[in-house]
């Protein structure tokens, strides 16, 4: 296995799963919430680094998809003023993503960035396929959703968030998603981006950043009536949908338009797709 050497140990179980508060939305299929168990399992503590990424490419040669596409999508705030009218809106309704020439892993937000300052930051610009290359040359996992869900709630049942229901306890921010008024006016101090992958207080089970900072892919297909057609021992979507499950949110979420950062939260995307803001965690088998 060459991977991280540290693992958080998930113990078998059993847990409720999904949301029935109304937090989310329809189309998602958060719930209806059940009751599903799991074996044990380990996952990362944290998402899968540059600097780890960065191994596997030299021990593989292996060009992500988009290296070999030669763009990537990248909020329009991450990149440089004088840059962004060169590069092509990816859609009309969403006017804030940018399709940015020679933006990949390497280069997060195109041509000038790179992240050999970045080394604990989340891989981003990784679509699922090239999660899964990393995962067999690690001789590991993506995580199922049922296992994600399970490790990020850490142990505590129903709450939103990893650490319980209030998004910002005592005034003190605990994960990195957007500040200030999306998408156009970030807070004062913040601006959109990665944050290292040990940024803020683990949950319970060890597990940092399982809101906010990047979306984590999934082994599953993505199906909005998961909650009705999976079964409830180890639960895997294994029907080929067209897209693959994403987890966690991202820097980019906010109430206002995008509050997938809530742990029973499900995202969804193509698995050829990358952006600034997806990346990936791993699982393996208990010792």
């Amino acid at each position: 296995m060459r991977t991280t050497s540290a693992w958080c140990d998930i113990p078998a179980g059993e847990f409720l799963m999904g949301n029935d508060g109304g937090d989310g939305f329809p189309a998602d299929g958060e719930g209806p919430a059940r009751r599903v168990a799991l074996d044990a399992f380990r996952i990362s503590p944290t998402a899968v680094t540059n600097a780890e990424f960065a191994q596997f490419v030299r021990d593989t040669h292996y060009a992500t998809q988009a290296e070999q596409l030669g763009q990537s999508f990248v909020f329009y705030l991450q990149v440089p003023a004088a840059q962004r009218d060169a590069q092509r809106q990816v859609s009309a309704g969403m006017p804030w993503w940018l399709a940015v020439d020679d933006a990949c892993w390497q280069r997060p937000e195109g041509p000038g960035s790179h992240v050999r300052d970045r080394p604990d930051h989340p891989v981003v610009h990784v679509s699922w396929h090239d999660a899964k290359a990393y995962c067999d040359w690690a001789g590991v996992r993506l995580p199922t959703e049922a296992q994600w869900e399970y490790a990020a709630r850490g142990g505590l049942a129903q709450c939103r968030y990893p650490w319980g229901d209030e998004l910002a306890p005592g005034g003190a921010a605990r994960c990195n998603i957007w500040q200030g008024e999306f998408p156009h006016r970030p807070a004062d101090g913040w601006r959109p981006g990665t944050r290292p992958v040990t940024s803020f207080e683990p949950n319970a089970w060890g597990l940092h950043n399982t809101a906010g900072n990047v979306w984590e892919w999934c082994e599953d297909w993505f199906c909005p009536a998961y909650h009705r057609d999976t079964a409830a021992e180890n639960p895997l979507q294994a029907r080929a949908t067209g897209e693959r499950s994403t987890r966690g949110g991202s820097f980019l979420c906010h109430d206002s338009y995008c509050n997938r950062y809530r742990v029973a939260a499900r995202g969804h995307n193509t698995p050829s797709s990358s952006a600034s803001n997806c990346g990936f965690r791993v699982v393996a088998d208990p010792r």
